[in-house]
């Protein structure tokens, strides 16, 4: 699978990461083959989150076996120093380690929130505590939401973060203000040398209304091989994309590495006329629920 540099971490990722929201409902022989497909895929960076149910836990019995061959993230939500460090420490207990690779403050989308996270007592505190500790080597922003991309460019304003974790798909790229924050974001991340990472790649929409929800994403997911693939190539044409979070669900894994296989072969022209027929195609920041 072909790798990308993160940014000034150095660190040669695979373009897909392996997103570990997939595992926060499954059990432990679920996650063991879907982890093992991800390693037999080539797959060296895996993604997770306190706030991922059972994920942590089912990723930590892997840890004796693969910590030194992975690039290892996780995520924390809280917004508090002392609050972020608990959890922090409670993550590694989880994940059966002593050292990260990569803390994310996660989940920040607009300006409040990051206020919290970076005001004097807040969350970067932690990681900066964390960091100078050993627990972890760089400290990075995740966010979802019209927003993130502006306010991700905005955290880089404040803090030397080595990556960030922001959506785009296709479909977001035609609105003309997601894009211009969205590029003014990919500008100031070169000029940082941060590592830039993307989700949602491969969402079409949010869940129709009492509708049954088939997969475990809080959107629902392209899930036919040319829209999935569709979808992979056109973000990886953007070459300041390090890598892409694999979708929330176990299910749709083997359907992205396919996808990464196809990146050079299917034209990003024809990508953009798969996805630009799809139907019921839409952000999924019209309703997000939570």
């Amino acid at each position: 699978m072909e790798q990308r540099r993160l940014g000034r971490t150095g660190h040669a990722s695979t373009v897909l990461i392996y997103g570990a929201a997939a595992l926060a409902q499954v059990d432990q022989d679920v996650a063991d083959r879907s982890i093992q497909l991800a390693l037999d895929a080539g797959i060296n960076h895996f993604d997770v989150a306190a706030s991922y149910g059972d994920a942590e836990l089912r990723l930590g019995p892997w840890m004796p076996r693969i910590r030194e061959q992975i690039f290892l993230a996780t995520k924390t939500g809280e917004r508090a120093a002392g609050d972020a460090w608990a959890q922090i420490n409670r993550s590694l207990e989880r994940l059966r380690t002593d050292h990260l690779d990569l803390i994310q403050l996660h989940a920040i989308g607009d300006l409040e929130d990051l206020d919290r996270a970076t005001r004097s007592g807040g969350a970067v505190e932690a990681a900066l505590r964390a960091r100078d500790e050993g627990l972890t080597r760089f400290i990075g922003i995740t966010g979802h939401g019209d927003g993130a991309p502006g306010t991700h460019l905005e955290a880089l304003r404040r803090f030397p973060f080595d990556t960030v974790l922001t959506p785009l798909n296709y479909v977001l790229s035609l609105d003309p203000a997601y894009m211009a924050d969205y590029e003014a974001l990919a500008a100031e991340v070169r000029a940082q040398d941060a590592g830039l990472m993307i989700i949602k790649t491969v969402s079409r929409r949010n869940w129709p209304e009492g509708g049954e929800k088939s997969y475990t994403t809080w959107y629902e997911p392209f899930d036919d091989q040319e829209r999935v693939t569709a979808a992979t190539v056109w973000v990886l044409s953007h070459q300041e994309v390090t890598g892409i979070a694999t979708a929330g669900d176990v299910h749709l894994l083997p359907l992205m590495i396919e996808a990464a296989g196809q990146v050079g072969a299917m034209p990003v022209p024809d990508a953009e006329r798969v996805l630009a027929g799809a139907a019921d195609y839409s952000s999924p920041f019209i309703n997000i629920p939570f």
